[in-house]
């Protein structure tokens, strides 16, 4: 996955300073006292699923281009197909009914 990071910009930071009277960001900042959300698990449920190499092999292709790791897409995928409420369009075959069988004569002993 692509690093993030952003240069520093003392120009900009004191611009900001000057106009809003606070500096929008600190060149560092201090996590050692953090907290960590405690609903940070019950956002997201690990599940297994069977799915299609083809359909795999998309997403992974789709990772290298985003650079985004394959499960992310996926995921990001369904939460577009949930919130929009989007339904899967399938035409199965009308199920075939077995002919009746021919009536057999008992088994003579």
């Amino acid at each position: 996955m692509a690093e993030i990071g952003f240069e520093w910009d003392n120009e900009k930071a004191l611009s900001n300073h000057k106009k809003h009277g606070v500096n929008a960001m600190r060149k560092e900042y201090d996590f050692s006292e953090a907290s960590r959300n405690p609903y940070a698990k019950k956002l997201r449920r690990a599940v297994t699923i069977r799915m299609a190499i083809d359909t795999i092999q998309y997403f992974k292709k789709l990772s290298q281009l985003t650079g985004m790791p394959y499960q992310t897409l996926i995921n990001l995928y369904l939460q577009d197909c949930a919130a929009t409420r989007r339904k899967l369009r399938m035409k199965w075959p009308a199920p075939t009914r077995p002919k009746p069988a021919q009536a057999r004569k008992p088994a003579r002993a």
